[in-house]
């Protein structure tokens, strides 16, 4: 099933964190051809402490062949091996991020995994990036592609493109 993350860093080399993250993303077992990659962008912190710095962020899209809980529990295991703490208050600045946006068509809303992610379509540093992609989908519980939802926000200027390819 078609399976996407959002990344995220804004400690650190920030760069580096999102291609380390790929890379140990795109080598677990179940993580398949074809894969889709956006474009790095730069953004404001939201909901952070003061002072946090800018993240930079990304969408990666893949197939996936297996269950998302088990997907869930190997990206927080990316997460650890690349220094992000589990005890870690809510949005605080951290080396890496990766959220699990959505698999397939499942619907899936427990204590652990909300599956499509509760806030996609809130998130312009998820949305830009996911536009990059899959610019026509339509998320469940979404009338809109991707790309609609998008323009509803007036003011998207806070999210820039870094880098093209990473």
């Amino acid at each position: 099933m078609r399976t996407a993350v959002a990344l995220g860093s804004n400690i650190g080399d920030r760069l580096e964190n999102l291609r380390a993250a790929r890379k140990a993303i795109f080598d677990l077992a179940n993580v398949k051809l074809p894969i889709l990659s956006s474009a790095v962008y730069e953004t404001e912190p939201v909901g952070c402490e003061p002072g946090a710095g800018k993240f930079l962020n990304a969408v990666l899209e893949f197939e996936y062949e297996g269950d998302p809980a088990r997907l869930l529990e190997q990206l927080i295991q990316i997460e650890e091996a690349l220094g992000r703490k589990r005890d870690h208050p809510q949005n605080v600045s951290r080396t890496i991020d990766i959220d699990l946006l959505y698999c397939g068509d499942q619907q899936i809303n427990d204590e652990r995994l909300q599956l499509p992610h509760p806030r996609l379509h809130l998130r312009t540093f998820v949305l830009r990036p996911l536009a990059d992609i899959r610019q026509d989908l339509v998320l469940l519980r979404e009338k809109k592609t991707v790309s609609a939802l998008l323009a509803d926000f007036k003011d998207s200027g806070t999210v820039v493109r870094f880098a093209e390819s990473w």
